[in-house]
């Protein structure tokens, strides 16, 4: 019997396991995929996410924070205009895959049971709950589902809403790239793109993300989104591919849920949540 299984290892089920555990709740992180990877995200973290990140790290993985690359600028593209701004307090440029590696190795330095490649079957009961996987059983007193808006656990959008908008990402090199987030909009959706270093797997210099939300009947890969904008059309067409693209669809958003059936909801899963049999 654990005091407290979090469903899903990206940020926000980490922190939420952090969190516990060095309360003194014994904790059980269940993760079905598998670390590294990437993952459809701007990169973009702000001061005020800093300073949290910054309490839930691990004392070796603060480095993470202290050399990453800093927004003090934002460019916004927009119907032929440019319109420049300052961040201040400058935001962090982190990629993900380094985030959630971080986050994930302080969870388990904090004292939680985390183990991934375990997915979720089902959930059953409400207080103490039940929670099957493929190779094993669990029981805890509480229960947070971060397992993300679409995952096995979480309430499928109306056919009216599926595949209105999608979201996609990649990294490219890019010589010398501004330290500002660049925001190019036209439309049917936007793209962002912003330097970002990464310190795991591939690390190169010069890098840049490029994450874009878009209707999906104005485009579906990154190359036809870059089409959408002259100005990020002129600048892609100097880039190369570093990452393989990643996508996410379909991007709904909802009045979060903060619990369901005595299920804690965290992340992108409070838009809809659990569903206990």
């Amino acid at each position: 019997m654990y005091d407290l299984i979090v469903i899903g290892g990206g940020p926000a089920g980490t922190s939420a396991a952090i969190t516990a555990a060095r309360a003194g709740a014994t904790v059980l992180l269940l993760e079905r995929g598998r670390f590294p990877r990437h993952k459809v995200c701007g990169e973009f973290v702000s001061a005020e996410s800093l300073d949290l990140l910054a309490k839930l790290l691990a004392s070796d993985h603060k480095p993470l924070l202290d050399d990453a690359i800093r927004i003090a600028h934002a460019r916004i593209f927009l119907d032929g205009h440019t319109l420049r701004t300052i961040t201040d307090p400058p935001a962090a440029s982190i990629a993900r895959l380094d985030l959630d590696a971080a986050l994930w190795n302080s969870a388990i330095e904090a004292g939680v049971d985390a183990r991934q490649q375990a997915m979720v079957q089902s959930v059953t009961g409400t207080g103490p709950f039940q929670v099957k996987t493929p190779d094993d059983d669990f029981e805890a007193r509480a229960l947070i589902n971060a397992s993300g808006r679409w995952s096995n656990l979480t309430m499928q959008a109306s056919n009216g809403e599926a595949g209105r908008w999608i979201g996609l990402k990649g990294h490219f090199a890019e010589s010398s790239p501004e330290k500002s987030v660049d925001l190019y909009f036209f439309e049917g959706g936007y793209c962002g793109v912003q330097p970002v270093d990464i310190k795991t797997g591939d690390a190169k210099h010069g890098r840049v993300n490029a994450c874009a939300m878009v209707r999906a009947d104005v485009a579906s890969s990154l190359p036809e989104v870059f089409a959408q904008h002259p100005d990020l059309w002129k600048r892609s067409r100097q880039w190369e591919l570093l990452s393989k693209p990643v996508s996410t669809s379909p991007l709904i958003f909802r009045e979060p849920e903060p619990a369901r059936s005595g299920v804690f909801l965290a992340g992108d899963a409070a838009a809809d949540g659990v569903r206990p049999s």
